[in-house]
C-alpha cells in the first residue's frame, strides 16, 4: 500500500514523502500540489493522501478542528493557527480579508495567516476534487507518534529537528541521509511531509484519529478535520 503526505516549502511550492507499506518510498517537489500528486506512482494507485494546510472552511466563527488542536497540543498550542472563515479567503487583499475575518469572528486576521491564501485555496480545491486527500498538522501528528506528549522543542531547533526525525524512524519511517528531489527543501518542511506520510498510512489502515469529536461540515458538505 502506498500513501503520501505533503507540506508546503515556499518557493519551491510542495514536497511530497511517499511511503510503501510504511515504510520510505521517496520523494517529490513540484510547484503544484495537483501535479506533485499526479507523479506519485500514477496517482491512482496512492491509498491516502495527507496534507498539512487547513482545506475545510466553515462561514463564521473559529472552526473547531484548529481549537481542539491547540487544547491537545498544549506549549505547542502556536504552532496552530486559527483558520479564518471561508469568505474571507474569497477577498482579494489583506485588509479587505482582515475586515472580513473580523466580522466574522471578531478579530483580524494575520499577515502570516494571509500569506498562505494562494496555496490553502489552491489545496483546497485539490481537497475538493479528490476525496483521498485530507488535512493534517505535523505537531498533531508527532504528538501521537510520541504517545499523547506535545514535543518539548520547536521543530527549527537542532534538538526539535533530531527528535522528530528519532519518532519517525522508531515508527518505521526511517529518513534516508539523501532524499533525491527533496535534499533542496529545508529539513523542517521534510520532517512535517513525512509526518503527514505516517499520518496517511493510519488514514489507509483506519486507525487514525481525527479531531474535532463533533465533526463540522464545509459548506460543499465535506467534513472539516484535522486527522492523525
Amino acid at each position: 500500500m502506498e500513501v503520501l503526505g505533503v507540506d508546503a516549502c515556499g518557493r519551491p511550492g510542495w514536497i511530497g514523502i511517499k511511503l510503501k507499506d510504511g515504510a520510505f518510498a521517496g520523494s517529490l517537489v513540484d510547484v503544484r500540489l495537483d501535479a506533485l500528486i499526479k507523479r506519485a506512482a500514477g496517482a491512482e494507485a496512492i491509498a491516502a493522501i495527507a496534507v498539512d494546510m487547513p482545506l475545510g472552511l466553515i462561514e463564521k466563527g473559529w472552526r473547531a478542528a484548529d481549537l481542539g488542536a491547540r487544547t491537545l497540543l498544549g506549549a505547542r498550542r502556536n504552532s496552530v493557527f486559527l483558520v479564518a472563515p471561508r469568505p474571507a479567503w474569497l477577498e482579494s487583499d489583506y485588509v479587505a480579508a482582515g475586515d472580513r475575518c473580523h466580522e466574522l469572528t471578531g478579530h483580524r486576521l494575520s499577515r502570516q495567516a494571509w500569506a498562505l491564501a494562494p496555496k490553502l485555496l489552491e489545496a483546497r480545491a485539490c481537497w475538493l476534487a479528490d476525496e483521498r486527500i485530507h488535512e493534517v498538522h505535523p505537531e498533531v501528528s508527532f504528538y501521537a507518534l510520541a504517545g499523547g506528549v506535545p514535543l518539548d522543542h520547536a521543530k527549527k531547533t537542532w534538538r526539535g529537528q533530531n527528535a522528530r526525525r528519532q519518532l519517525l524512524a522508531a515508527a518505521g519511517v526511517v529518513l534516508p541521509d539523501a532524499l533525491g528531489e527533496a535534499d533542496r527543501v529545508p529539513a523542517d518542511d521534510v520532517l512535517d511531509a513525512a509526518a503527514a506520510a505516517w499520518s496517511a498510512q493510519r488514514i489507509a489502515l483506519g486507525i487514525a484519529g481525527r479531531i474535532p469529536e463533533v465533526p463540522e461540515l464545509d459548506m460543499e458538505g465535506r467534513v472539516v478535520e484535522i486527522w492523525y
